[in-house]
C-alpha cells in the first residue's frame, strides 16, 4: 500500500482558475456578499473552530489557519493526527485561502463557493467531498427549512463549510471530543458524526409532517374548503424534503463500496450502516407521505365533486319545484282570468248592448264563465299543471 503524503504537501494549483480559462462558462456565487467585497476579510473571521487532534484528543487550536496547517504538517507522520477546521458562511476569497492550505480540488471548491448544491458525494483522489442538507420543520408556517453543509475529508484532515445555522456542528464536535475512541478513527468518523446529526435532525421533520397530514385528513372529511391549498403547499414541502433525504441512500452505498479499498474500521462501518438504516427509514416515510398526500388530494377532489353534485342536485330540485309552483300559479291565473274577462265585457256601461236587456243574458254569462273555467281546469289537469 503506497504511503500517503501529508495533506500540507499536496501541490496547490497555481494556474488560472477554472472560470478564467478560455471556453469555460464561469460559475457565480449565490452569496451576495461576494459581489460587494473589494477585499475579503481574513479567513480567520469565518473560522468557527479549528483544532488538531492526536489519537482522538484535542492537542492544539492555533488562532491562524496557516499555523494549524503547519502544525498539521509537523504532526502528520504521527499515527492518529488529524486537523479539523470549521468554517461558517465564508466568502469566496476566504474559502479559496482555506483550500490552498489543504490542497482541495478546484471543482469541489467552486461547488462550495456557489452553494445551493444537491446532496451528493464525490471523490477527488484521496479527498472526499460531501454535500448534506439539514432540515428543521416550522410547524406554524408548515414549512421545512434547510441548511447546507459541505464536508471535505482527506487522509488526515476535515474541513466543514456551513452555509446556515443548521446543522449544529459545534454539538457534533463536542460529542466526538467526549468520545476519543471514535474520534481517533479519523476523518471518516467526523463525516459519520455529521451525517448522523443530519439524519437525526430529520426525525422531528417527519413527525411534524405526519401531524399535519393527520390534520389535513380531518379537514378533508369535514369539508373545509381550505384543505386543497394546504395539501398543495404541504406536498411542495414534502417534495423538497424528499430531494434532501433520498440522495443519502446512494451516498451511503458509495461509502460502503469504498470500505475495503480505503480500509475503513469495522466499528465505523457499523456506525455508518446504522446511519444508512435511519436514512432509509426516513426516505421510506417521506415517500409514503408523498403518496398519502396524492391520495388525499384525489379523495378531496372526489368529495368536492360530490358536494358540488349534491349542491347542483338541490339547486335543480329547487328550480324544478319553483317551475311546478309557477305552472300552478299560471294555471289558476288563467282560470280566474277567463270569467274576469267575461264579467269585464258585460260590465261596460254602454247603452246599446245586444244582451243588455235579454232575459237569459245573466244566466248565459254565468254559465259561460263557469264552463270556460271548468274547461281550462280540465286542460291544465291533463297536462299536470295542477
Amino acid at each position: 500500500m503506497p504511503q500517503r503524503r501529508p495533506l500540507g504537501w499536496f501541490p496547490v494549483r497555481r494556474g488560472p482558475r477554472r472560470q478564467e480559462r478560455r471556453g469555460d462558462a464561469p460559475e457565480y456565487s449565490l452569496d451576495p456578499r461576494a459581489d460587494h467585497e473589494e477585499q475579503a476579510p481574513p479567513v480567520q473571521q469565518s473560522v468557527i473552530d479549528a483544532a488538531l487532534y492526536v489519537d482522538g484528543r484535542r492537542t492544539g487550536a492555533p488562532a491562524d489557519l496557516s499555523d494549524l496547517a503547519e502544525l498539521h504538517r509537523r504532526t502528520y507522520a504521527r499515527q492518529g493526527a488529524m486537523a479539523w477546521v470549521g468554517l461558517y458562511r465564508p466568502s469566496a476569497a476566504q474559502l479559496v485561502a482555506a483550500a490552498e492550505e489543504f490542497g482541495l480540488h478546484e471543482l469541489a471548491v467552486e461547488d462550495a463557493i456557489v452553494a445551493h448544491q444537491r446532496p451528493k458525494l464525490e471523490r477527488y483522489g484521496q479527498t472526499l467531498f460531501v454535500v448534506l442538507k439539514a432540515a428543521r420543520y416550522l410547524d406554524e408556517e408548515e414549512e421545512v427549512r434547510f441548511g447546507e453543509v459541505h464536508v471535505f475529508t482527506g487522509p488526515r484532515f476535515v474541513l466543514t463549510v456551513r452555509h446556515a445555522e443548521a446543522p449544529d456542528l459545534t454539538a457534533v464536535r463536542r460529542r466526538l471530543e467526549d468520545d476519543p475512541g471514535l474520534l481517533a478513527l479519523g476523518p471518516e468518523a467526523v463525516l459519520y458524526a455529521i451525517m448522523d446529526s443530519v439524519v437525526d435532525g430529520y426525525a422531528p421533520v417527519v413527525a411534524g409532517l405526519q401531524n399535519d397530514i393527520d390534520e389535513i385528513e380531518t379537514q378533508v372529511f369535514d369539508g373545509d374548503p381550505a384543505a386543497s391549498r394546504r395539501i398543495y403547499e404541504l406536498s411542495r414541502e414534502v417534495i423538497e424534503f424528499q430531494r434532501a433525504a433520498r440522495p443519502l441512500l446512494s451516498m451511503h452505498r458509495s461509502l460502503a463500496e469504498g470500505f475495503d479499498r480505503y480500509g475503513t474500521d469495522e466499528e465505523l462501518r457499523r456506525h455508518l450502516r446504522d446511519v444508512a438504516d435511519h436514512a432509509t427509514a426516513v426516505a421510506e416515510r417521506v415517500d409514503g407521505f408523498r403518496q398519502m398526500l396524492q391520495g388525499i388530494l384525489q379523495v378531496n377532489a372526489t368529495l368536492v365533486s360530490q358536494r358540488q353534485n349534491e349542491e347542483m342536485r338541490r339547486l335543480t330540485e329547487a328550480s324544478y319545484q319553483q317551475g311546478e309552483n309557477t305552472k300552478k300559479i299560471s294555471a289558476w291565473a288563467a282560470i280566474l282570468f277567463a270569467p274576469s274577462l267575461i264579467a269585464a265585457v258585460y260590465g261596460m256601461n254602454f247603452t246599446h248592448m245586444p244582451e243588455l236587456h235579454w232575459v237569459f243574458g245573466y244566466p248565459m254569462a254565468v254559465v259561460l264563465m263557469v264552463g270556460l273555467s271548468l274547461t281550462l281546469y280540465a286542460v291544465f289537469r291533463m297536462r299536470d299543471w295542477m
